[in-house]
């Protein structure tokens, strides 16, 4: 038999909305005036209310903002999202749930009952299962888990009861809501339905996220985040809330490993609605557990697109075929080594079931194609990363000939703007005069002319600097106009820049919003990601396109 508790003390424990795990000694009244969740207004110091002053500012104007539309909230991704979760991680603060209408594990919870006093405590019990999701009544309390062998026959108990008490249950951070902004001029809130998906059946939206794998998140590396945030039971739970509260009809996932994919992702995301396709890292350089070994992982919505066909990249059999091609018979060992990184790239055809509207043929069957991948990460293998990219363009020149198909590329490529993998991506060729191409001890990037293609591809976030709407000054600043890319897509206390794109063929696809992009005052000051808020030391990205009728050349 299972007992769980609620020990709540005479005195009432309210703690910090920055440091949860410390008790808060202030409130601040703004937010007790504005209305705004009672959890959010708790420091645990002036100074820890000082520093976090510009991002605590934001919640102010929100909640000014939402009293001048007419009193309603201004309706945002994440906000949507939050509203929708269970238990402390995403549950709203702005007051307690209702313990008669509480279910936790199999066994509903009957009206909360006093157990015991005990020394100005009390016991409550709050449920009688194997299970048990802490609620906002539990915040700042410590929870008893009790358990007690029965008698099959008398159905009496059996020996002493073991038990176990946990610390003080804190709120799960919450993370600044992510809009998506239109770069047409259109309000884009307005064209959501009440499902909170776009209304627009010719539009459709798709992610890419580096969910940082459970194999490379360790302390060592990442330091300044709590231990707690950085376990996987956590993060997984705070990033599938994240995924699926985007609510996008294609997901592209990078560094997903092969049994969190089987046992977790496929399985939860399957619930909303989401067909899972996969490619793991082929492993003939791990030497690890290969239940660990990540990849990518590609969703779709079951509603919105069909499956039609897959094609797996795999750069180590490319490699293969190089060296023999290539490569002098002495040198061929030396190649492989240096080639052969295990990375792969998922390719997926999908077919539309929304009408194309302004097509200027409706009947034709719309077909997409969705490349999904993840580029070596080591920087002094610049050779490498250009080869990689090259390899994964020309796989795709093939398809886009035998097939009038328009083209999404996503992933981590591991590259700043400016890099000659970019330059590939986004131009269509490198300048041969790039410093990036010094570094090429196999001569496989020669001749330099070789270094192109002809598909018309366009960073998406780009958008952003030619776009006009409304909210797009404040993008802009969030933007590097050099390079018409974001400023960074990957914060780390060692690294900050962009590495992470979604390019598309811009002569049969075209923006039509973006999830805005994270500054650094959105981040917490004295840490880097991940952090308890995000749960990856990448930032998602997510794009909503039209497709267009091709233009003819």
């Amino acid at each position: 038999m299972f007992c769980r508790y609620r020990i709540q003390s005479d005195r009432k424990v309210a703690v910090c909305s920055v440091h949860p795990s410390e008790q808060a000694t202030l409130q601040c009244l703004g937010c007790v005036k504005a209305k705004i969740s009672v959890a959010k207004s708790y420091h645990c110091s002036p100074k820890c209310f000082s520093d976090a002053w510009q991002h605590h500012r934001v919640l102010h104007d929100r909640a000014a903002s939402a009293v001048n539309e007419n009193g309603n909230e201004e309706e945002e991704i994440f906000g949507r999202f939050n509203s929708t979760g269970s238990g402390v991680i995403s549950a709203s603060l702005t007051g307690s749930a209702s313990s008669t209408s509480l279910t936790n594990g199999s066994t509903p919870l009957h009206p909360t009952a006093v157990t015991q006093r005990s020394g100005g405590e009390t016991w409550f019990e709050v449920g009688r299962s194997k299970t048990y999701t802490p609620t906002t009544d539990d915040i700042g309390h410590v929870l008893k888990f009790e358990c007690v062998v029965i008698d099959a026959e008398t159905k009496l108990p059996v020996g002493h009861p073991n038990t176990l008490l946990t610390s003080r249950v804190i709120p799960a951070p919450s993370p600044s809501p992510r809009r998506l902004i239109s770069v047409g001029g259109a309000d884009m809130m307005g064209q959501l339905d009440s499902d909170g998906r776009l209304s627009s059946s010719g539009t459709f939206t798709v992610l890419s996220y580096n969910i940082l794998s459970d194999s490379y998140a360790s302390s060592e590396l990442y330091s300044y985040c709590p231990s707690w945030a950085l376990s996987w039971p956590y993060r997984r739970q705070n990033l599938l809330r994240e995924i699926v509260g985007y609510r996008a009809d294609i997901v592209c996932l990078q560094e997903v490993q092969c049994d969190h994919f089987d046992e977790f992702f496929a399985p939860e995301l399957d619930k909303h609605g989401y067909q899972a396709l996969y490619k793991r890292k082929t492993n003939e350089v791990y030497s690890g557990n290969i239940h660990t070994i990540d990849g990518c992982a590609t969703f779709f919505r079951r509603d919105r697109f069909s499956h039609v066909k897959k094609y797996e990249v795999e750069f180590n059999k490319a490699a293969q075929s190089l060296t023999e091609v290539a490569v002098q018979t002495t040198q061929k060992k030396v190649a492989l080594n240096r080639l052969v990184k295990d990375n792969v790239a998922l390719i997926v055809v999908l077919e539309a079931k929304f009408t194309n509207q302004g097509a200027d043929n409706p009947g034709k069957r719309q077909l997409l194609c969705v490349a999904n991948t993840h580029v070596n990460v080591q920087q002094e293998l610049k050779d490498v990363k250009i080869w990689q990219v090259h390899t994964l363009l020309k796989g795709l020149e093939k398809i886009a000939a035998s097939a009038d198909i328009p083209m999404l590329v996503c992933g981590d490529f591991n590259s700043v703007p400016g890099s000659a993998p970019h330059s590939l991506l986004a131009m269509g060729k490198v300048d041969p005069l790039h410093p990036d191409l010094l570094v090429d001890p196999l001569a496989i990037l020669r001749p330099h002319s070789k270094l192109t293609h002809q598909l018309p591809l366009v960073s998406a976030y780009s958008a952003f600097l030619r776009g006009v709407g409304l909210g797009l000054e404040q993008q802009r600043r969030r933007m590097d106009p050099a390079t018409n890319e974001p400023l960074f897509t990957n914060c780390t206390r060692d690294f900050i820049g962009t590495l992470d794109y979604i390019f598309y063929t811009a002569d049969s696809l075209t923006v039509e919003s973006l999830l805005e992009l994270l500054d650094e005052d959105s981040l917490r000051k004295d840490t880097a990601l991940p952090s308890p808020e995000w749960s990856s030391d990448h930032i998602a990205l997510l794009a909503e396109f039209r497709c267009v009728p091709r233009t003819r050349r």
